[in-house]
């Protein structure tokens, strides 16, 4: 007996959806459902907004936040605090940090954190691009705000290491980020105690 299904746009549509980030077969079967048949469903806008994305968004030359332009906003302030440098696993990490309004340094994204498992190596983050901006930078403070998990105070370990060949002033994200947790699970009281509580390591 033939099996009845939605047209093959329909199931194509779904199929692309599944492959984003928390959506499941049943979530994106009810958003592209919900395209079809809502009037204000507006699926050009939302296929324009994610082709402009997909065209104008870059990670930042320097520290890989997102940008249209060569530099980000941060990296492009000139009032921020030089002397100090934030490094953080992933670009969205940098806006948690932001928001608290505790922060007016520079930031460096590693894209992402040591995980033998996964078969993520240092060779595979942009750690060797952080030692080349503290060599260019001499920055004062390296404020380490990664994960508190095992695989977070692995990486943190590894590049504290590394730099202490440059005779930098090495910080942990101390009190207020739970164990196990990451920094986008965070509010902006307990990140802005974690940024004030950070410890020499």
């Amino acid at each position: 007996m033939k099996q009845t299904n939605y047209p093959l746009p329909i199931r194509v549509l779904v199929g692309e959806l599944k492959r984003l980030p928390g959506i499941g077969p049943r979530s994106a079967e009810r958003i592209a459902l919900w395209m079809v048949q809502s009037r204000d469903a507006r699926a050009g806008d939302v296929a324009a907004a994610i082709q402009t994305v997909n065209e104008r968004i870059n990670p930042c030359k320097c520290c890989g936040f997102f940008t249209e332009t060569e530099l980000c906003e941060f990296c492009a302030d000139t009032s921020r605090d030089a002397a100090i440098l934030c490094v953080v696993e992933q670009p969205t990490d940098v806006l948690p940090l932001e928001r608290t309004g505790r922060f007016r340094g520079r930031y460096h994204a590693i894209g992402g954190r040591i995980s033998p498992l996964d078969h993520i190596g240092p060779e595979h983050l942009r750690i060797g691009e952080l030692l080349n901006r503290v060599r260019d930078e001499k920055p004062q403070e390296i404020i380490l705000a990664l994960g508190s998990d095992v695989e977070g105070e692995a990486t943190a370990n590894y590049i504290a290491v590394l730099l202490r060949e440059f005779g930098v002033g090495v910080t942990r994200l101390a009190q207020g980020l739970p164990a196990g947790g990451g920094l986008e699970h965070a509010d902006e009281l307990t990140l802005s105690r974690a940024l004030s509580g950070r410890t020499r390591i």
